[in-house]
């Protein structure tokens, strides 16, 4: 069984949708089902299909959520230290063409988002970083094709 590293500010966003979806979403489309059967024929009743989706779909998402957080590492950032990049670091880059800077920390695949600074490990550029240290250079293929940065600062803060 593969472990999921994440931060413990990931974890709990994981475990707060998982509580809103049993506590909330699945009791009301338990009742919206409960609504459309009471309109009689099942079989043209599209209230009833669209309700029965969802719940699908709620479910769905329910299990994957229990999946990940049961095979969830919990990282704790604040004891990590060290000048080399691993999981968890907070990184100041500079890009080598423009010397426009921007910071990165690198997260789960499950709490990245690119907008808030927060680089899945599984990214090329996350991979890319791991293990370097402040001052190294590193390029990398993006879609608009290779680009570099060089590590202007490595932290760790939770």
């Amino acid at each position: 069984m593969e472990r999921l590293p994440m931060t413990a500010a990931g974890y709990a966003r994981l475990e707060k949708e998982l509580k809103e979806l049993k506590s909330t979403a699945r009791p009301a489309v338990i009742q919206a089902i409960a609504t459309a059967r009471e309109h009689g024929d099942l079989s043209e009743n599209a209230e009833y299909h669209a309700a029965k989706e969802q719940q699908s779909h709620i479910e769905g998402r329910i299990a994957e959520l229990q999946d990940k957080l049961g095979r969830a590492e919990v990282i704790d950032v604040a004891s990590i230290s060290g000048r080399q990049i691993k999981f968890g670091a907070t990184i100041l880059l500079a890009d080598e063409d423009t010397d426009e800077e921007t910071s990165y920390q690198i997260v789960g695949e499950d709490e990245s988002n690119i907008e808030e600074g927060r680089l899945s490990i599984t990214a090329p550029l996350a991979r890319a970083l791991i293990g370097k240290e402040q001052g190294d250079s590193i390029e990398v293929m993006t879609p608009g094709g290779s680009k570099a940065y060089e590590v202007i600062e490595v932290s760790y803060s939770g």
